[in-house]
């Protein structure tokens, strides 16, 4: 049941990634519970992803939104678009992304192509290998955006000029 709801909220962007509907079997019949997976950014660099679980979908919506709000990152951007090509994996979910010239647009599918959005990321090409489960894939997709580094960071670690390890 994949959705992609959009809002504006304090300057931050929130989408809807995936509602789950889950049962759970007691001796008087089946209790259905909802899980939401939203992912949260400002557009510029700042993104965080988020898990709510409640027995109805606005509630877990909510508790997802918050807990995205409370789990956020920084990602290093080159403009519009990645320092250089990551690859990263969680589970079974293996994500690759690449920068992409200006004009190209985001080319990715279902969960990578909302958390790019959110974090303002506007060209790159990125390609899932596996499992396409959304909450997989958003976790590996955290992973390489988290180890993307600047040059200008590495650099200052390794006490040399831009120009040097360019």
């Amino acid at each position: 049941m994949a959705n992609n709801d959009q809002k504006r909220d304090e300057g931050y962007i929130e989408k809807l990634v995936q509602v789950n509907r889950v049962a759970k079997t007691v001796k008087g019949g089946r209790i259905f519970t909802f899980t939401a997976l939203t992912v949260v950014g400002d557009g510029k660099g700042r993104v965080g992803f988020g898990r709510g679980k409640s027995r109805e979908v606005p509630a877990a919506i909510q508790k997802a939104m918050e807990a995205a709000r409370r789990n956020m990152i920084q990602v290093d951007l080159n403009g519009t678009t990645l320092q250089y090509p990551i690859k990263s994996a969680h589970g079974a979910s293996k994500v690759y992304m690449q920068p992409a010239s200006e004009g190209t647009g985001i080319i990715a599918g279902g969960a990578m192509r909302a958390v790019l959005e959110v974090a303002g990321v506007q060209n790159v090409l990125a390609k899932c290998y596996g499992s396409t489960n959304p909450v997989n894939v958003v976790h590996a997709t955290f992973k390489g955006l988290k180890t993307m580094q600047s040059p200008e960071s590495v650099a200052a670690k390794r006490g040399k000029s831009v120009e040097e390890i360019l």
